[in-house]
């Protein structure tokens, strides 16, 4: 009998093989339907550990989570478009299909970074901002509205889209400004922020996603904030996974938290570390050719319910980390 993973992963390869021969992925009646299909199958609870799956699955897995990220960029850069089209585009954000979402993902966002920062944070970067930096926009409209924020994304005609969204809001406008980089490249500047935002789609694959991370880890200042976006189960699919107790090195990790219902991401909080420790501590104790990693447990913590909604189950909180 067919289980329920089994199940997942053929309905997920036969979506893949319709995606992977579409001619474009703009916005259109059948790329819409079919990642709509996609997002649907994909969004229930699952127990399922993508490391677990066959190398088959896994290059199939890694080539849909491209194709999502390329019609997740066209899709953005289609409404922004739209957007800019009018007096006031920040008037109008309500008619980006996936609004609510970034709504309620933001919300979830701000009473984390609230609960574990002192004071509400005066400069925040947002990494890979796209050509509809929504989540910058909604956090420094409903949440920050004293706080100053830099878009960084390496592509200079979503950021010219993004720009000129922003250009028309004399309040935003003066608080919110986007740069043209790549991440890597940027290094001292990353100090003068509270809290760094690193967007999903930020390191497509597991060794790009470590590079950002470190890099990020070695200039950001001591004490500020990391907010991370990853996925869990089936979700796994769409976006690329960040293992918050493997992956985060020199940060303090202080929230999981993944939510249930129609808000994809998995929000992940962390610190950076005070103390003068390089990211791999080489342990001389152990075998030549070893690395000891900073140290850190995860423990399943107390039900976090930030929103009051019950299909958001889950949060895991550390315990004793760093002791």
């Amino acid at each position: 009998m067919v289980n329920q993973e089994e199940m997942l992963i053929q309905t997920v390869t036969e979506i893949y093989a319709k995606i992977s021969v579409l001619p474009c992925l703009k916005p259109s009646m059948e790329v819409n339907e079919l990642f709509t299909e996609l997002v649907l199958a994909c969004i229930p609870p699952s127990s399922i550990d993508v490391n677990k799956l066959s190398d088959e699955v896994q290059g199939m897995r890694s080539k849909l989570i491209e194709l999502c990220g390329e019609a997740e960029g066209l899709l953005e850069s289609h409404y922004s478009a739209i957007l800019g089209a009018f007096e006031n585009p920040i008037e109008h954000l309500s008619i980006f299909p996936y609004y609510q979402n970034y709504i309620k993902l933001s919300l979830l966002e701000y009473t984390m970074l609230a609960r574990h920062a002192a004071t509400l944070p005066s400069r925040v970067a947002f990494i890979g901002s796209g050509p509809l930096p929504m989540t910058s926009i909604v956090l420094a409209m409903r949440h920050l509205p004293a706080t100053r924020f830099v878009n960084y994304d390496m592509d200079s005609d979503a950021n010219e889209l993004g720009k000129h969204l922003i250009a028309r809001d004399r309040d935003l406008s003066a608080r919110m400004i986007t740069r043209t980089a790549n991440i890597l490249s940027v290094t001292d500047e990353l100090r003068e922020f509270d809290v760094v935002f690193l967007a999903a789609l930020v390191g497509m694959d597991r060794e790009e996603k470590a590079r950002v991370l470190e890099h990020i880890q070695n200039y950001m200042a001591p004490g500020a904030l990391l907010m991370l976006r990853s996925v869990h189960g089936a979700r796994s699919f769409l976006y690329p996974v960040i293992d918050p107790c493997r992956d985060l090195h020199g940060f303090e990790l202080l929230s999981v938290y993944h939510p249930m219902d129609e808000v994809i991401n998995t929000v992940i909080v962390a610190r950076k570390v005070t103390a003068a420790v390089p990211v791999n501590l080489v342990d001389q104790s152990a075998p030549s050719g070893t690395v000891a990693m900073l140290p850190c447990k995860c423990s399943e913590f107390q039900i976090f319910n930030p929103l009051g909604h019950g299909s958001m189950l889950e949060e895991l909180a550390l315990e004793g980390q760093q002791s």
